[in-house]
């Protein structure tokens, strides 16, 4: 890097404006840089909260890519994209770090919308590889010049489309670049046959420097001959099997290099600039520590993975909460275990963020942590629930998603006794539109067999899971909210299969609500009543089956229906409450309170509900003018 400047002295990142930036700097600079940086992500990400552990492992990375390769020219696709902080502050969105996850601000994950230099939106895992091969075949077929980077996680390489895309892009034969960063971690600690894989070649590294030094040798031997040539070939191909304690990536058709200190700038500045130029899949295998450089991320990456607003000199949350309705499940679900030997737990790489973490302590053997494998999860769950087990997956709803082939072929066509416990349902705010959890009810409420509950509490959740568990037949999912919670929100009621439970009385307008939406109506229903409104109040335990019964009796003294979700209007709790009317020949005016089809951005959750009109209040005066439009007020 001669001929470059340094800026060491004056400080480095405030003179950082874009990647173009970058290439002019010494050596020195860039090490410089990656310390400012970690400093000020630190203050920022304290401020704000966001993605801190994950961040402050990548900054040598991102600084190396950014150097070496030419930025929006060439594409880099950030895998889950939580770990893209350092990239906003290296592509001209250093000043806007402080608004991000909050409403109106920068996203927590790239967005081609927000910045050229984002190339393709992600939020869940597993899908870069796929998406840099799209894009790299895409050059090629249009006669193109540009280098395409995959980065992707060790945890995000257990992901099944992560195989599919790698087995693919080796046998593509195309200029195309995966950087494996390795970090030991997903969110919770990897498990399984590769993390085994990848932990022996960090601690068996001599086959990269055998190599390295074996190809140094045969480019300097002087006019050997093509046959002697191909023998040191063949001799050097033996010694991968001989030195290496896998040749997986190799096999699959890319070059490996690796593994490097993902926080030595120099050693991974020259292999890049020695990789970008040729035209085959490689695979650059790179070694980080999450939360590098921040000692509490550091020592508990878990906690830090997405926190809060913290206090930088304790690392203490500022306002950490003593529930949630990961925690109230995962209790209840131990308890019930205790009693109910046939039970097995099951979790996608998310022991801590479902609350599954007491139940792997105290049930280590009925415990299953697969990966990022959702697809696997559930089919593999239905293989436990055939042999007589009780299986419960817990995942979030967006990611459930990934599984919706499995959860229609292989569970519920057999009508198999799995409890999905389906966590972040609903809005989650500042993670925004790739996390929302919106679109459950609409992929479940479709199948055969199935049953789909929603608590409106933590008791209520408590509930519904020992009657899963108990008296539940066939698939159940039982659909809950982020965070905290509270208690006695709705009567207690034993439940009743398929059945509503009214919780006001009154004769001017049904409100008809499910989940953790039912605090909400009730603040509406007695919003209403300052203006002599007086609501039926029906909470519906039970999405799937459909208490119409319940609700016609309603409807025939009040004549006027509003249904409240926390879920997108289309194939929602709203769709059903309309089909089930119609089925029952009733012609009622039905207002539909919910999330319209479109992506819902990131902010904080009471913002959202005020923005699409679901706040109590907000809901009050669609009923009031709903009943003024028809002359009743």
């Amino acid at each position: 890097m001669d001929g470059k400047i340094c800026l060491c002295s004056a400080g480095v990142l405030e003179n950082i404006n874009g990647p173009e930036d970058l290439k002019n700097l010494k050596m020195c600079c860039l090490q410089t840089l990656a310390g400012e940086i970690r400093s000020f992500l630190i203050e920022k990400i304290s401020q704000t909260g966001g993605h801190i552990a994950s961040n402050l492992g990548v900054v040598e990375l991102t600084i190396v890519l950014h150097t070496v390769f030419q930025s929006p020219r060439d594409k880099i696709i950030w895998d889950v994209g939580h770990q893209t902080y350092v990239h906003k502050i290296l592509t001209g969105r250093r000043d806007q770090l402080a608004t991000i996850r909050q409403m109106g601000g920068i996203s927590g994950f790239p967005k081609i919308t927000e910045s050229e230099h984002d190339c393709f939106n992600t939020g869940h895992s597993s899908t870069s590889i796929s998406a840099a091969l799209g894009m790299a075949r895409a050059r090629d077929l249009m006669g193109d010049n540009y280098n395409v980077i995959a980065v992707i996680g060790d945890g995000a390489l257990t992901g099944g489309m992560a195989f599919e895309a790698l087995n693919d892009a080796g046998n593509s034969k195309t200029n195309l670049i995966v950087v494996l960063n390795d970090n030991e971690m997903s969110i919770s600690k990897n498990v399984g046959a590769l993390s085994r894989y990848l932990s022996r070649i960090r601690t068996e590294p001599i086959y990269y420097k055998v190599r390295t030094d074996f190809q140094t040798l045969v480019d300097n031997i002087p006019a050997i001959g093509k046959s002697a040539r191909k023998v040191l070939h063949k001799v050097k191909g033996s010694l991968k099997y001989l030195l290496l304690p896998g040749v997986f990536f190799e096999e699959l058709g890319f070059h490996y290099y690796g593994p490097l200190d993902g926080h030595n700038i120099s050693e991974m500045y020259r292999v890049f600039q020695r990789v970008k130029n040729l035209k085959e899949p490689v695979l650059i295998h790179v070694c980080t520590k999450k939360g590098r450089g921040y000692s509490p991320a550091e020592e508990k990456p878990q906690k830090y993975h997405g926190v809060s607003p913290f206090d930088v000199e304790t690392g203490k949350v500022l306002s950490e909460s003593n529930g949630s309705f990961s925690k109230v499940f995962g209790k209840k679900l131990v308890e019930l275990a205790e009693k109910h030997k046939e039970i097995v737990a099951i979790t996608a790489a998310m022991p801590e963020g479902t609350g599954l973490s007491l139940f792997s302590e105290k049930f280590p053997k009925r415990f299953f942590d697969v990966g990022i494998a959702e697809q696997h999860a559930v089919t593999m769950a239905a293989g436990l629930a055939i042999r007589g087990l009780r299986p419960v997956v817990a995942v979030y709803s967006s990611f459930l998603q990934r599984a919706y082939d499995q959860i229609i072929h292989d569970v519920s066509l057999m009508n198999l006794n799995v409890i999905f416990a389906v966590d972040r349902a609903g809005i989650v705010g500042d993670d925004g539109e790739t996390h929302q959890g919106i679109y459950d009810i609409a992929l479940f409420s479709t199948l055969p067999n199935i049953t789909i509950m929603s608590p409106a509490d933590y008791d209520e959740l408590e509930k519904m899971l020992e009657f899963a568990v108990e008296d539940g037949k066939g698939p159940i999912a039982i659909r809950y909210p982020r965070g905290q919670g509270k208690r006695n929100l709705a009567p207690d009621i034993p439940i009743e299969f398929g059945k509503a439970v009214k919780i006001m009385d009154g004769g001017d307008i049904t409100i008809a609500v499910t989940g953790h939406m039912l605090e909400i109506a009730v603040e509406a229903a007695k919003e209403l009543e300052k203006y002599g409104i007086h609501s039926d109040v029906l909470y519906y335990r039970f999405i799937k089956p459909f208490d119409t019964g319940l609700l016609c009796e309603s409807l025939k003294k009040t004549r006027l229906l509003m249904t409240v979700e926390d879920h997108i209007k289309s194939g929602g709790f709203g769709s059903i409450a309309l089909f089930k009317l119609n089925e029952a020949g009733m012609n009622i005016p039905v207002e539909v309170a919910a999330f319209p089809d479109i992506p819902i951005e990131h902010g904080k959750r009471e913002l959202l509900y005020h923005k699409y009109g679901l706040d109590s209040k907000s809901l009050a005066e669609r009923v009031l003018k709903r009943l003024k439009s028809r002359g009743d007020m």
